[in-house]
C-alpha cells in the first residue's frame, strides 16, 4: 500500500458554456461562448480501492455545477468569474485545490488574436 501525500489530480478540458460576462453593455446583452479547464487536486487512494464513485470526484456533477456558473449571473471580469467557478468545484467533496483556466475566445478586442484566458489557483480552507 502506498503512503504520503498525494497530488492526484482529475483533469477536465474545454467544457463550454454561454454566458453574459464583460464589461462592455454589449457583452452584457449579447452574451458570448466561454471555454473552462479544471486541473482538480484530490486524493484518490480510497477510490482506488473501493472502486466507488463515492470515494472520489464526480466530474460530471462538476461540470454541470460549473456550466451552471457560466450560464449564471453576470460578472464584469473573468477574473471573477473564475473566483466561483473555482468556489463551485470546491464545494464539492474530495476536492483539495482547482486550478480553473477561463478562455473568453470572443472577447471585443480591436486586433486579432487567438485566445484570451486567466487562470487561478485555490485550494480548500
Amino acid at each position: 500500500m502506498t503512503t504520503g501525500t498525494t497530488r492526484d489530480r482529475i483533469l477536465i478540458r474545454g467544457l463550454r458554456g454561454y454566458g453574459r460576462h464583460g464589461v462592455l453593455p454589449s457583452e452584457r446583452a449579447q452574451g458570448q461562448p466561454f471555454v473552462i479547464d479544471l486541473d482538480i487536486t484530490l486524493d484518490t487512494r480510497a477510490a482506488a480501492g473501493s472502486d466507488d464513485l463515492s470515494d472520489t470526484l464526480d466530474y460530471g456533477e462538476v461540470a454541470r455545477g460549473v456550466i451552471a456558473v457560466v450560464e449564471g449571473e453576470p460578472v464584469a471580469l473573468i477574473e471573477r468569474l473564475a473566483e466561483r467557478i473555482a468556489d463551485a468545484v470546491l464545494a464539492v467533496g474530495h476536492a483539495a485545490g482547482v486550478e480553473v483556466t477561463v478562455h473568453k475566445p470572443s472577447a471585443p478586442l480591436p486586433v486579432p488574436f487567438d485566445d484570451i484566458a486567466v487562470t487561478i489557483r485555490r485550494t480548500r480552507s
